[in-house]
């Protein structure tokens, strides 16, 4: 997507299609873009929604996306939770009666519905009767036949494809960031630009590919000219997939095996990356690890616009990513092309399953996604499959005898992902699958056997449970491969065997018992990168099991998670009277998590003195006590703090004590009064988050003036601080006064609360922008930013006119695309992922979008 300041002359197509909005009409009125994909539809469609004029004219505005599965009931309760909130009673409705409700809401106010992307005739039947005559709707889609059917009272608006002197203007924009090519490059941009054929998404494409051969080359001009050359001779070949066909054999592995997922899934990254390195795609280079190397290839996917980043960490790294429709289509038909045989999708379609189970035993990879139970009782036999991965939107149980058959049919699978499946039962026979390197999956065990020591090629184990604690029975630093093991019980590992080796490839491991810390432990697996916690952690800190001293070891590790779990007792019975010295800490750590430790507020001084600390997450009841007075050197590198459920209600604090402070977040702190003003002097500050701290709401808007007016005088942008405050009540949004513009968007998690077991419900977050518009210019310009729960956006702008303030509402369905897509994620990362460095496409509400901006998390 082609950032706003980027954005080509689109004036005559908006003009044309602002005209038809405008128009009276008696019935639905229905304006339909159709072009040819990537052609600039939906950047078009996105500027008109954005036009004053509509603002002024609609008085309710919706953004739907609609190029996913689509779903007529989760459409329309969607768009009805902007109005109502949606609970299990209104979910049990009929089809029929939630079409009713929402005609009597859409009825009152005059409205305007943009449709992203429509793909068939019977998706628009299915939501056209759901529309009053009160509104319009604007439709984008490839598809003519859609066009015409859609469009009663004139035809289709055709978007036309850039000129090639656009092309050039806009590559040149994307590229340089000005219409200022270097002469050496002049000649083949052009050619280039003209190759694009007039297609945007294409240009933006292939500028990323060149600003990204650029950083490789500096200022070695003749080197780029060079490179930008051979860009040019393959854009041939670019066309026939606009994005894929110039990709480098190892990317176009690890781009394709995204068809493993299904459509719109989000795929956690750190998993992807350990399933690319189970199946060989990824070889070490430069020193890296292979993690490394992985996470570089899939910055590049996302670089390039073929990998959508749907979430980012505190720390600037991919959490979740995901790829849209056409890419996925796109992505399973050349991995399952004959003589590839990358990847086949089993389907069931009229009660027999495609390919047949009688020709399972030629395919490598396979991935179900429904009917799994019917799949695995014909006990297929697939002897040269090596991967297998399982979907499921119920959990899936299978018979002990189903749960047998599977090392038999399966030999020599390296990869099996069937999170889905929850395995009541392990047998004996699950040990037989020696070459397993990717093991994902489902219990309620309360043991892990130990003839899971028979997987000696693992390298990723991933064990979620029901139960509280985990009991690993075989010695996972015998696995000489191992890199991962999750699970999300409190894991006891059995006693170190400290007469083998094993343990120096073990990067990441959570979460472990207090009592599994063990100094033989951690000398083994002195390489670990990431730690988490789980149990009593007060008899880790007390010495009475191991002694915390023993993390001191690892001078690798970079994250930890302290989880303190006192069950079957309260939580209360399990507080921490005290941390341990800040030297016993990992000296290399980064990012720390405690949750329910119930620490006295002091204590923290001891973590202010972890000097390469950058973010600090204090989960539920963390520290607990009216007041925390900040003193002494203070957090000098922390740059994110999170702050959830607390009774904190005194905080005092200063600049000094936070230096480098970019992101704060309070979440659920019901008792605190204040956000000291005096961070409002924090230079890098650039987001105050607010969720439920309904308190301290006041304090937070004294604090945006505050800030704003530290940054006018320094000569900055006012948008470089986002405050976000949820929930804003009626009377606080009456009270907003003036020539404002305020925007409340609802997103779909684009915040979780929590993180890892307590995150908030997918599409609970919402965002709250207030804008102050231009006195002379009416230009909005975005000063408030909110998250929190139900899926609408509600715009409100509020402009003086003759008759006073007018309200108006824009209603949309899920928030996406927060970051430019040209942002570098290794840039994103420097400056802890700013959300807020475009306002090209603005936050919305779409189902199964297409996004380049990353949510974070």
């Amino acid at each position: 997507m082609v950032r706003q300041e980027n954005v080509v002359d689109f004036k005559d197509e908006m003009d044309a299609v602002i005209g038809y909005l405008t128009e009276q009409t008696d019935e639905l009125d229905v304006i339909t873009m159709v072009g040819m994909p990537g052609s600039g539809k939906k950047t078009l469609a996105q500027m008109i929604l954005d036009d004053s004029k509509i603002k002024y004219e609609f008085t309710t505005r919706m953004w739907v996306d609609v190029s996913g599965e689509f779903k007529e009931k989760d459409i329309l309760l969607t768009i009805l939770s902007n109005f109502i909130s949606i609970s299990e009673d209104v979910k049990g409705k009929s089809y029929e009666a939630l079409i009713d409700q929402l005609i009597s809401y859409l009825e009152r106010e005059k409205f305007l519905i943009v449709l992203v992307d429509m793909w068939s005739l019977d998706d628009w039947d299915s939501l056209r009767i759901a529309l009053p005559k009160s509104g319009k709707v604007l439709i984008t889609t490839s598809n003519e036949e859609v066009g015409q059917y859609t469009s009663k009272f004139r035809q289709p608006y055709k978007v036309r494809p850039k000129s090639e002197s656009e092309s050039w203007e806009l590559l040149q924009l994307e590229v340089f960031g000005k219409t200022e090519c270097p002469p050496e490059l002049e000649t083949v941009g052009q050619l280039i630009a003209k190759q694009c054929e007039g297609l945007q998404l294409l240009v933006v494409s292939m500028a990323g590919i060149l600003e990204r051969r650029d950083l490789s080359y500096g200022n070695d001009i003749k080197a780029r000219r060079i490179a930008w050359i051979e860009t040019c001779r393959s854009i041939s070949e670019y066309r026939r997939m606009k994005f894929y066909d110039i990709l480098p054999i190892h990317m176009k592995l690890c781009f394709l095996y995204l068809a493993s997922f299904p459509y719109d899934h989000e795929i956690a990254a750190g998993e992807l990356i350990s399933m690319w390195i189970a199946e060989g795609f990824i070889a070490p280079q430069n020193g890296l690890s292979l993690e490394e190397c992985a996470e570089s290839y899939l910055e590049d996917l996302i670089r390039i616009n073929l990998v959508i980043c749907e979430r980012i960490k505190a720390n600037g790294k991919v959490k979740t990513c995901r790829i849209n429709r056409m890419l996925h289509d796109f992505c399973k038909k050349e991995a399952g092309k004959e003589g590839e045989d990358l990847l086949t999708e089993i389907k069931f379609i009229d009660g027999e399953f495609h390919p047949p189970i009688s020709r399972m035993s030629i395919y490598h990879r396979l991935s179900i996604h429904s009917n799994i139970s019917d799949f695995f009782s014909q006990k297929p036999v697939c002897p040269r499959t090596r991967s297998l991965f399982v979907f499921s939107k119920e959990e899936v149980c299978l018979s002990k005898e189903i749960i047998s058959s599977i090392p038999t049919s399966f030999k020599l699978l390296r990869v099996l992902n069937a999170k889905q499946i929850k395995f009541t039962h392990f047998l004996p026979d699950i040990g037989e699958l020696l070459h397993l390197r990717y093991l994902a999956l489902s219990s309620n065990i309360s043991i892990l056997p130990a003839y899971f020591s028979n997987f000696w090629n693992i390298q990723t184990l991933i064990v979620n449970t029901t139960s509280p604690t985990l009991e690993i029975k075989p010695d996972i630093l015998k696995f000489a491969k191992l890199r991962h093991f999750k699970t999300n019980a409190s894991a006891n590992l059995c006693k170190v065997d400290t007469a083998h080796g094993g343990g120096e490839k073990l990067q990441s491991l959570a979460t472990i018992s207090p009592k599994s810390c063990t100094k033989e432990l951690f000398n083994r697996a002195h390489n670990l990168k990431k730690l988490g916690i789980r149990g009593k952690i007060s008899l880790l800190l007390d010495g009475k099991i191991e002694s915390f001293e023993n993390l001191a070891a690892l001078s690798n590790l970079e994250n930890l998670k302290l989880l303190n779990d006192a069950y079957p007792n309260p939580p209360s019975q399990g507080r921490l009277h005290s941390l341990p010295p800040h030297k016993n800490f990992p000296p290399a750590l980064k990012s720390l998590t405690l949750a329910a430790t119930y620490l006295e507020w002091s204590q923290i001084r001891i973590l202010e003195h972890l000097e390469n600390l950058e973010v600090l997450k204090l989960k539920e009841k963390a520290f607990v006590g009216q007041s925390w007075r900040t003193c002494g050197g203070g957090f000098r590198s922390l740059k994110a703090l999170h702050i959830a459920k607390t009774n904190l209600s005194t905080w005092v604090a200063s600049a000094s004590h936070f230096p480098e402070l970019r992101r704060l977040k309070l979440r659920n702190c019901n008792q605190l009064k204040n956000v000291p003003i005096e961070l409002a002097d924090i230079e890098s500050l650039r987001l105050l988050d607010l969720y439920e701290t309904k308190l301290a709401a006041d304090s937070a808007k004294r604090f945006l003036v505050e800030k704003q007016r530290l940054l006018k005088e320094q000569s900055k942008d006012t948008e470089d601080f986002k405050l976000s405050i949820y929930p804003l009540s009626s009377y606080e949004q009456s009270d907003l006064r003036g020539d404002t513009h305020a925007t409340c968007d609802v997103e779909g998690e684009i915040e979780p609360c929590l993180e890892e077991g307590m995150d908030v419900e997918a599409n609970q977050v919402s965002r709250i922008e207030i804008e102050r518009v231009d006195q002379e210019d009416r230009r909005a310009k975005r000063e408030i930013k909110h998250y929190g729960p139900r899926n609408k956006r509600v715009d409100v702008p509020r402009y003086r006119r003759r008759s006073g303030l007018r309200v108006m509402r824009l209603q949309q369905a899920q928030a996406k695309r927060l970051l430019q897509p040209k942002v570098h994620l290794h840039q994103a990362r420097n400056q802890f992922a700013h959300l807020y460095t475009s306002h090209q496409q603005g936050p919305r509400l779409d189902l199964g979008a297409t996004s380049t901006h990353p949510r974070i998390s």
